[in-house]
Formats: structure tokens, C-alpha cells, sequence
């Protein structure tokens, strides 16, 4: 009888062709199919974040050029609002002028008459306080009076009514005021009417007859040296 030798126990033979060394490369197996798969998940997520931004980036072009064009069409309009205001302002300028000028103009005869009335001494009393303020009011308003005798005539704002010829003047000269003209601000409503003299025709200037009379008086100075 043979004998056992107590507490061993016979260990199976592994395989020469490697079963169990294939069982456990099975596990590697699979976690590498797990991380193939993985890879192609991760980089369809960085594609879907990239169309994403991609979107993101247009849809922010788009909100900045919607942007601008309302930005340029809110200064169109607040310079065409401006332009508006200004031409109002203008036009209601002009209005205001053009209804004092013509209540001046309707004036002018009722002045005319202080003025004549003034000359010969009869504004006195009552008509005189009268006359004054009627001209202090319509000086208020902007009208002023012009023409003066012996300033040069200006066809622009005189109008003769009457011509002559003058030794002692030397060019065209206002040498009477018969209606004095009024004007508000720079607009004449009404031109000085004058009596205009003119130098007389083949009469020198006074300049030259000036200096021909101090050459006849430095000759007849001289002493006469025959």
C-alpha cells in the first residue's frame, strides 16, 4: 500500500496552450474597448461646444451690427431733429420780424408828422407827451432813424428826390434830409428820401485847388530876385 502524505493537496496543472492567461487578459480587454469608447464620446462633446460657440460668436456679430445700424439711425435722427428746431426757430424769427416791420411801416406817415410838427415848434402839451411815447414805443421795437445832411449818398439806403450841382463838394453829397429813412436791425423799411449835390462839372477838387492856392501863395512869398 502506498502511502498519502497528509496536509498536501495536488495543484492542477496549468495548460501549455495559456486558457487561464487568456482569462485574465479579458478584463484589459474590456477596459480598453471602454476607453476607445470613451474617446470618440469626449471629442463629438469639444465638436458640439465648438458649434456652440461658433453659433454664440455669429449670433453676437449679428447683435453688434443690429447695434450699430440703430445707433446710426438714432444720430440721423436727433441731427434731423436739431436741423428741425433751428429752421422752427429761424421761421418764427423771421415771422416776428417781417409782422413789426409792418406795423412800423404804417407808422412811418403818423412819425413823419411828429417830425414836421417838432420842426415848426408845435408838439407842445398833450400831443407832445403823445408823440413821445408813441416814438419811445416804436424805438423799443427795434426801429431806428438815419439820414443826416452832408454824408455821402448811398444809393442802398437813400433816395434822391431832388439834384443839384455844388462848387464845395466833392463827390455826391446829401445836402438835405426831406424824410428821414428807418430801418429795424439790418432790414430798411423805409430809404432816407434827400436832396443830392454834386461837384460842379470842370470844378478841381478841393485837394488840388487847396494846393494850387498855397503854390500861388509860396510864389507871390518869394522874394523878386531881379
Amino acid at each position: 500500500m502506498s502511502e498519502e502524505t497528509p496536509g498536501f493537496d495536488e495543484k492542477p496543472e496549468v495548460p501549455a496552450d495559456g486558457t487561464p492567461d487568456d482569462d485574465a487578459a479579458e478584463p484589459k480587454a474590456a477596459a480598453s474597448s471602454k476607453e476607445e469608447a470613451a474617446a470618440p464620446a469626449g471629442d463629438s462633446a469639444a465638436a458640439a461646444r465648438g458649434v456652440q460657440e461658433t453659433a454664440l460668436l455669429a449670433q453676437l456679430d449679428q447683435a453688434r451690427t443690429a447695434l450699430g445700424e440703430r445707433t446710426a439711425d438714432l444720430q440721423r435722427l436727433q441731427a434731423e431733429y436739431q436741423n428741425y428746431r433751428r429752421r422752427v426757430e429761424r421761421d418764427r424769427i423771421a415771422v416776428k420780424e417781417i409782422a413789426v416791420a409792418s406795423l412800423l411801416t404804417e407808422l412811418l406817415p403818423t412819425l413823419d408828422d411828429i417830425g414836421r410838427a417838432r420842426e415848426h415848434g408845435e408838439l407842445v402839451g398833450g400831443f407832445k407827451s403823445v408823440a413821445e411815447s408813441l416814438e419811445t414805443a416804436a424805438a423799443k421795437m427795434g426801429l431806428q432813424q438815419f439820414g443826416k445832411e452832408g454824408e455821402p449818398f448811398d444809393p442802398t439806403i437813400h433816395e434822391a428826390l431832388m439834384h443839384s450841382y455844388a462848387p464845395d463838394v466833392t463827390e455826391d453829397t446829401c445836402v438835405a434830409i426831406l424824410q428821414p429813412g428807418y430801418r429795424i436791425g439790418e432790414r430798411t423799411i423805409r430809404p432816407a428820401r434827400v436832396a443830392v449835390a454834386e461837384p460842379q462839372p470842370g470844378a478841381a477838387p478841393k485837394s488840388e485847388a487847396a494846393e494850387g492856392e498855397s503854390a500861388s501863395d509860396k510864389d507871390a512869398d518869394a522874394p523878386d530876385k531881379g
